[in-house]
């Protein structure tokens, strides 16, 4: 795993991914919920084929700015970069942008774990 890994994700937004759909608010636009799935998409895209076959990652931890909002029909793109390597634990910024501008902005924090390992603590 390298310092630099990126990944971008793109996303036109319809009506499932508002704050109206997600009951995280009553205005069609953009949800904050969406957001946060988005760069957690792209986050995890970024390090896609840099890890062991029995190894994923899982979210600990986002700081996230919502900055403006993105209408129904816009095109907005989350970018992850990973910034930092602690031991299992991979920091990325993160960004949405649209045609207007940056959306949101902030950190995301995901863990490597093995994945039988993990699931066996659902249990």
């Amino acid at each position: 795993m390298h310092l630099g890994l990126t990944a971008k994700i793109t996303l036109v937004v319809s009506a499932d991914d508002t704050a109206v759909a997600a009951r995280s608010g009553d205005v069609p636009v953009l949800s904050t919920p969406r957001i946060v799935a988005l760069c957690e998409e792209a986050a995890v895209a970024a390090v896609a084929g840099h890890l062991a076959g029995d190894e994923t990652t899982v979210s600990m931890r986002v700081q996230l700015d919502h900055l403006a909002p993105s209408a129904v029909g816009s095109t907005v793109n989350a970018s992850a970069k990973l910034e930092k390597v602690e031991g299992r634990r991979l920091k990325f910024s993160v960004s949405v942008s649209d045609a207007r501008g940056l959306v949101a902005a902030g950190k995301v924090t995901r863990v490597v774990v093995e994945r039988d390992r993990f699931m066996d603590k659902c249990q």
